[in-house]
């Protein structure tokens, strides 16, 4: 998979095309793959070569949602080093994909709404160039994925998934994913949507539930929300779990309204 190709680079020649060993991703892995770069016209110094992760998130801009870039995450792949004219040479990379990367992706499946890539910045001559941004998909931890599965046992259905500006607790990215569900089933008169959160660390994943829209999740102890934490070595069976965070929250939300 071709993450970018740097044509003529500041109008050099120097040409740079970054190849993924794999196509799909998971929180807290590691992204692999080969920047192959060939020197232009002339002798030139590179002073290093930078994976850049890269998000689209919405943002409130005064009554109006409007859509801004994220580079939540970079990763040096080469440090300076002289490029000799018209040679060709190549850098393996293992890049650490941060815990809280949101999902782009459940079960082969793109989730509508989420748009993640990496782009492969050059540094020349004291200048950059980075081009357009390339797919990057991100596939839930197993312990996510059985989180998600419960949702879907319990009736829930998928809407759409986002990324919405701003730091909630616990959280390190300036950003954060929200899973839309319409409600069906056992909890169809309990909720008229809910929203599905994931702050993940190494050890442990908090899933964070919102019940329909009242105030957000940067509102904190809002009791229109539920926030459980689970290890990430527990994969297995999620519904009764999630069934007894969900009563506790329909419950609450009942006592509000």
């Amino acid at each position: 998979m071709v993450l970018r190709i740097l044509k003529a680079a500041l109008g050099v020649g120097v040409t740079v095309d970054s190849v993924l060993t794999e196509r799909t991703v998971t929180p807290g892995g590691t992204l692999q793959g080969e920047v192959k770069f060939t020197g232009g016209d002339v002798d030139q110094k590179v002073e290093g070569i930078t994976l850049e992760f890269t998000a689209l998130v919405e943002r409130d801009d005064k009554g109006e949602t409007a859509t801004t870039t994220h580079h939540f995450h970079r990763a040096q792949v080469s440090g300076p080093f002289q490029l000799a004219k018209g040679t060709a040479h190549s850098v393996q990379f293992e890049v650490p994909v941060p815990w809280e990367t949101p999902l782009s992706s459940l079960a082969g499946r793109p989730l509508p709404g989420m748009t993640l890539g990496v782009s492969t910045e050059l540094a020349l001559d004291k200048a950059f160039d980075k081009g357009d941004l390339d797919p990057l998909t991100v596939e839930p931890l197993p312990v996510q994925a059985a989180v998600l599965d419960a949702m879907e046992s319990l009736g829930f259905v998928f809407q759409t998934a986002d990324l919405e500006d701003g730091t909630i607790a616990g959280s390190h990215m300036p950003f954060y994913q929200e899973i839309e569900y319409w409600p069906s089933g056992e909890f169809r008169d309990s909720f008229k949507e809910l929203e599905l959160t994931f702050v993940t660390g190494k050890t442990t994943t908090d899933v964070v539930l919102q019940a329909d829209d009242h105030g957000s999740l940067l509102s904190p102890g809002h009791d229109t929300y539920q926030r459980f934490t689970v290890s990430n070595d527990d994969a297995g069976d999620m519904v009764e779990a999630l069934r007894t965070q969900l009563q506790q929250l329909a419950t609450r939300r009942g006592a509000a309204g």
